[in-house]
C-alpha cells in the first residue's frame, strides 16, 4: 500500500512538472474567464439570488422584458448600429486602397508607415483618448457623431490595413500576369482574379472591424457623451451603479451571442498568418 502511494505521488510530481504551465493556465482560465461568464449567465436568469446560496434560489424571465424595454437602450442600440456601419464603411474606403498600395507598391518609408498603425495600440488607450478629447473639445467635436466616428476610426486601422495587405501579398502574380497576357484589362484581372482570392480575408477584416467598433467604449464615452450614447456606454451604469445586477447580465448576454457568431465566422474565413504577415512587408 505504501509503495503504491509513493508511486502515485511520483507520477503526480512528474505530471505536475511536465504539465505545470498547462495546469496553471487551466486554473487561470477557470477562475478569471469561465467563472465570471458563468456568473453573468446565472444572473441573467435569476429572480432571487442571495448569499450564501451558491446558485439562484428562484429562476425566471421577469427581468428580461423590463431590461429590453428601457428607453436609454432603445435610443443607444440604433446609435451603435449606425455608428458601427459608418465607421466600417469609412474604414473600407480609406484602408483597402492603402493596403493594396502597401502590398503592390515600393516607396520610401513603406515599412515605417505600415508599422505606424501600431502607434494607437502602443500607448494606454484611456490616456490617448483624453488627449484626443482635449483637441476635439477645441474643435467642437466633443458630443458629436462625427467626433465619435473619427476616434473609433483610429481603432480600425490596424486590422483593416494589415489583414488585407497580407492577403494582397498572398495572391500569385503569375495568375494576374497570365490573364494580362491573354488581353484582359487590369480592372477585369482585379475583379475576376485578385478580388475573389482576397475576399475571405477582407470580409473577415470587415467583420472584426464592425465588432470592435460596436463594443468600443472609452472613445465613445469621452467623445460622444452625453449626446451620442452607445450600448457599451449605457452598460457602464447598468453594471457599476445599478442595484439590480440582472440588467447588466441580461444586456451582456444579448450582446454576447451575435458577437461570438460574427467572430467565429471571421475565424473560419481568416486563414492563419494574415495578421502577422504584415510585419514582413
Amino acid at each position: 500500500m505504501t509503495t503504491l502511494t509513493l508511486s502515485m505521488r511520483d507520477r503526480l510530481k512528474r505530471y505536475a512538472a511536465r504539465e505545470g504551465f498547462g495546469l496553471f493556465a487551466l486554473i487561470f482560465l477557470i477562475i478569471f474567464i469561465v467563472l465570471p461568464i458563468l456568473t453573468v449567465l446565472l444572473w441573467g436568469f435569476a429572480i432571487r439570488w442571495r448569499f450564501p446560496a451558491v446558485i439562484p434560489t428562484e429562476w425566471g424571465f421577469d427581468f428580461w422584458q423590463e431590461t429590453l424595454s428601457r428607453a436609454d437602450l432603445r435610443r443607444a442600440f440604433p446609435n451603435s448600429i449606425v455608428l458601427s456601419i459608418s465607421v466600417t464603411l469609412l474604414s473600407m474606403v480609406i484602408c483597402l486602397p492603402a493596403s493594396y498600395a502597401f502590398a503592390r507598391m515600393n516607396f520610401r518609408g513603406k515599412q515605417f508607415f505600415l508599422l505606424s498603425f501600431l502607434f494607437t495600440n502602443a500607448f494606454p488607450r484611456l490616456g490617448l483618448y483624453v488627449a484626443i478629447a482635449i483637441i476635439f473639445f477645441r474643435l467642437g467635436l466633443v458630443g458629436t457623431f462625427a467626433g465619435v466616428v473619427i476616434v473609433q476610426l483610429l481603432n480600425t486601422l490596424l486590422l483593416m490595413i494589415w489583414i488585407p495587405t497580407a492577403a494582397f501579398q498572398g495572391v500569385e502574380r503569375s495568375l494576374e500576369e497570365a490573364a494580362l497576357d491573354v488581353g484582359a484589362s487590369r480592372l477585369r484581372v482585379f475583379m475576376q482574379i485578385t478580388l475573389p482570392l482576397v475576399f475571405p480575408a477582407v470580409f473577415a477584416a470587415v467583420l472584426l472591424t464592425f465588432v470592435n467598433t460596436f463594443y468600443e467604449t472609452y472613445g465613445a464615452l469621452l467623445i460622444g457623451a452625453p449626446n451620442v450614447l452607445t450600448i457599451p456606454v449605457i452598460m457602464f451604469p447598468l453594471i457599476n451603479n445599478q442595484p439590480i445586477p440582472q440588467y447588466g447580465a441580461i444586456l451582456s448576454l444579448v450582446l454576447f451571442a451575435p458577437s461570438v457568431v460574427l467572430l467565429l465566422f471571421a475565424n473560419r474565413l481568416l486563414r492563419g498568418g494574415y495578421l502577422t504577415a504584415g510585419f514582413g512587408v
